[in-house]
């Protein structure tokens, strides 16, 4: 893109960052001062976030996640400036104290706090594995827009590429009655083949993947339908064959039932097929759309409404952190 094809608003947002980026790193620097006082740490850091929001991306944040609770507006890349900062302060420290400090975070009323925990339980998923997952489930539990959810996706996917038997995590969360819990099976496999570029491209992560998907295609949530479709168009990226094969019985099923549930979330993974199969796939799906209020006809959605919608899908208390 050459400069003159910017645009003023992109042009602004970029001059902001590249000002403002030093700032957010000395703050992450700041930051490993007060690992010790998880409450000073949680002050310096809401402090720093307020002087670096942005409320023309407050406003954008809000009309691209309706409903999204508080938040600074501070821009992704600032966000990432602060992790990058307290990271290469705190590269060779023990994570000691890093969960009491997670825990406060996520009590934080506004989001960004929460993001910056989501890095932190990065760490901690492995040297403090079972306490990091009990704040995992919680904030996935508490989440209830996408920009979280899919910013949580990333400890979820690496705390289950470092114990495999974490996808009995994932498999619990297809029966969730929350749209945001059965999202982050969406999007937790999408981002496993980056958050590890080996274990997350390993054959098994595509056989567990399309498991769960298939148990959430027919979903009628399109928060949910859309991280089913990026989560198959990673796996494409993993397994190609496989992702086409499940891609080819998945459009013999919606066109059998009308499904357009099912069929939404097909043509929107095609684009990473080969072209010869996303055009046979496409063809078969001729005529098949979404239906404003049409049910779900997931497995999960199935079951679900089978054994009673209060007996699956609901976390279990848990209990305080010691």
């Amino acid at each position: 893109m050459t400069t003159a094809t910017i645009s003023p608003i992109t042009a602004r947002a970029t001059a902001l960052v590249a000002d403002l980026r030093p700032t957010a790193e000395d703050l992450g620097r700041s930051l490993a001062d007060d690992v010790s006082d998880p409450t000073a740490f949680a002050t310096k850091l809401h402090d720093g976030l307020a002087r670096l929001a942005d409320p023309d991306y407050l406003e954008g944040q809000r009309r691209i996640a309706p409903g999204i609770g508080r938040l600074h507006g501070v821009r992704w890349p600032l966000i990432e400036a602060v992790r990058r900062g307290f990271r290469e302060a705190t590269r060779r420290e023990r994570t000691s104290g890093w969960l009491e400090i997670a825990d406060r975070l996520l009590r934080e009323p506004e989001l960004e706090a929460r993001w910056f925990a989501f890095g932190l339980l990065e760490r901690l998923v492995d040297d403090d594995t079972e306490r990091a997952w009990q704040l995992i489930r919680r904030a996935s539990r508490d989440a209830s827009d996408w920009i979280t959810v899919d910013s949580l996706a990333h400890p979820v996917g690496k705390g289950i590429l470092h114990e495999a038997y974490r996808w009995a995590e994932l498999e619990q969360l297809v029966f969730s009655p929350s749209r945001w819990e059965r999202r982050l099976v969406g999007s937790t496999i999408a981002t496993m083949p980056f958050v590890d570029r080996r274990r997350g491209r390993a054959p098994e992560v595509a056989d567990h993947g399309l498991g769960l998907i298939r148990d959430l295609m027919g979903d009628a949530e399109p928060d949910v339908q859309k991280a089913l479709a990026w989560a198959l168009r990673s796996l494409a990226g993993v397994d190609r064959a496989a992702t086409t094969a499940f891609l080819e019985a998945e459009a013999a099923t919606a066109a059998a039932t009308n499904d357009g549930h099912r069929a939404w979330v097909i043509r929107d993974a095609l684009v990473k097929l080969d072209p010869q199969d996303s055009d046979r796939i496409r063809a078969r799906l001729d005529g098949i759309r979404r239906k404003a209020g049409a049910p779900s006809t997931s497995r999960a959605g199935e079951i679900a409404e089978r054994l009673g919608a209060g007996l699956l899908g609901q976390p279990m208390p848990e209990p305080p952190l010691k």
